[in-house]
């Protein structure tokens, strides 16, 4: 059992945190009201960051105490919104919200990964018609592999898990969050995730 944190109570968070639970993790949810984060975080061995990209910099900013020290799993895309709600661009061209992350949270050890699909296949990766696929991205060798864990907990199988190397890589996969807008208008908001066909 591990005790983690979730950063942001919509859709994703609490999707989360409801399968991390059922697993037998002790999971607390932070909403907005102020001071939860910080005391979530503080007590938590690992934090998820499912909070909207757009605000998530300044709101894990500000716990860089909390956050020392923490295995930061960033599921987050940062991106604006377009006239649908949808995303439109990204936030940080050239560069990614994991990275941001790891450089103002340099004693954080920041994995990117679930963010290359819609938030049902996070926790229900088996639901698919094919075989989705899990990135990881981050500087740290055992937190990678913690994460590894936490995704096989979440119903992801070993063989579905890539690890793409450090931290810089997740501005590939956040990249991918360009194609979610297209595919929802075109199919509709039918549970999909970007995959590695071999």
């Amino acid at each position: 059992m591990t005790t983690i944190a979730v950063l942001g109570n919509g859709r994703v968070g609490g999707n989360l945190a409801t399968a991390l639970a059922r697993a037998g993790h002790e999971v607390a949810v932070a909403d907005r009201t102020p001071g939860a984060a910080a005391d979530a975080a503080r007590t938590a061995r690992i934090v998820i960051n499912a909070t909207p990209g757009a605000g998530s910099l300044d709101r894990l900013a500000a716990l860089c105490e909390e956050l020392r020290d923490k295995i930061l799993v960033d599921v987050s895309n940062a991106t604006t919104d377009g006239p649908d709600g949808l995303p439109a661009d990204l936030i940080y061209p050239g560069s990614s919200l994991a990275e941001q992350l790891q450089e103002v949270l340099p004693e954080t050890r920041v994995v990117k990964t679930l963010n290359t699909m819609i938030f049902p296949v996070m926790t229900s990766p088996a639901t698919l018609a094919q075989t989705p696929t899990a990135f990881l991205s981050g500087e740290d060798p055992q937190a990678k592999q913690t994460v590894r864990e936490l995704l096989t907990d979440l119903g992801w199988q070993k063989e579905w898990i890539t690890d793409l190397g450090g931290i810089q890589t997740a501005r590939a996969t956040e990249a991918a969050i360009l194609f979610v807008p297209h595919v929802i208008r075109s199919t509709g908001f039918i549970p999909f995730a970007i995959s590695i066909a071999r």
